[in-house]
């Protein structure tokens, strides 16, 4: 990244520049000091104590030289719904992991966009800002520079990233719209669930906000934005309400008419890392979460359910 100091930052200490108004992280900082071309001042070598000057170009190195490890390629349709030199945002499909694990080594998010990326200049790193259990479909922000992810970090830890998730419960929720406001820790013995705790009891504090899109009194359609990001946080929360999430084997039951859990990430807005833009994204509703809809509900209430679902494609960029 070449940047053209001008007479606006003329005087600044080049740290201070780098933290303040480029946006690098202290960690990434500290990474650059110690690369002979990490931080370059018209071609040479400076330190961050360097006081900036007019016309000076700062380059700073945000291309990486090594590959994630343990990422192969592999050629798998992945529908992209952004791409761009600073972020890639996919709809990753039901029964697909975000990234590589034990049994699962060439069917991930991370391999496609492995085999995605194979050809270009700096070795790909995975580098997802937020992540998707491997039955949860929906989008994904993937930042594909040191930098975007640097500063997208930076904003999903300030809670300025929004996701927002639609997903069909079994059963009816207390209210219209709500807050659920509970502590979540690991099951005992467990490394997978989660249960829900006291303040006190060893667990973090996790907060989701939802409102319904349509009950018929024994389902109901529900839009749900996470303002924290635990472990099978969503999923949790509604089976505390008595309502858990359709074919969740884990905090429910299994259905005949979905194979996964019905939870899907519909919408996402952040902040673009380069271009400041907030950026608006969709990702329609699957099929096998439309073929559900159509199977518990008559053909007017699903018209009423597809109509209150269709709405987040509406003034997207606003």
């Amino acid at each position: 990244m070449d940047i053209l100091i001008d007479g606006e930052n003329d005087g600044k200490c080049l740290r201070e520049f780098l933290l303040l108004d480029v946006g690098v992280s202290i960690s990434m900082l500290k990474r650059l000091k110690f690369m002979p071309d990490g931080i370059l001042i018209d071609g040479r070598h400076v330190t961050v104590r360097h006081i900036l000057r007019d016309g000076e170009t700062l380059s700073i190195k945000t291309e990486d030289d090594e590959p994630s490890e343990n990422i192969v390629p592999s050629n798998i349709e992945v529908s992209v719904v952004w791409e761009d030199g600073e972020v890639a945002v996919l709809d990753k499909p039901p029964f697909m992991p975000t990234h590589p694990s034990h049994g699962h080594f060439v069917d991930t998010l991370a391999n496609a966009l492995c085999y995605r990326y194979r050809n270009e200049k700096s070795p790909f790193v995975f580098r997802p800002i937020n992540r998707l259990d491997r039955n949860t479909s929906g989008l994904v922000l993937v930042a594909r520079t040191r930098m975007a992810a640097a500063r997208l970090s930076h904003s999903m830890k300030n809670g300025n990233i929004k996701k927002e998730y639609v997903a069909v419960l079994s059963g009816t929720l207390p209210s219209t719209e709500g807050e659920i406001d509970t502590y979540i820790k690991r099951e005992t013995e467990s490394i997978i669930t989660r249960t829900v705790c006291a303040e006190g009891d060893g667990g973090d504090r996790a907060i989701t906000k939802y409102k319904v899109l349509f009950s018929d009194g024994k389902h109901t359609v529900v839009s749900a934005v996470p303002v924290t990001g635990r472990t099978h946080q969503l999923r949790l929360h509604f089976a505390h309400l008595g309502a858990a999430i359709v074919g969740d084997d884990m905090y429910g039951k299994e259905s005949e008419d979905i194979s996964r859990h019905a939870l899907h990430a519909i919408r996402l807005s952040f902040e673009h890392p380069k271009t400041k833009e907030n950026t608006v994204l969709y990702a329609p509703i699957p099929e096998d979460m439309r073929a559900l809809i159509c199977r518990i509900f008559s053909a007017e209430q699903r018209d009423e359910v597809f109509a209150a679902i269709g709405k987040y494609q509406e003034n997207l960029y606003e």
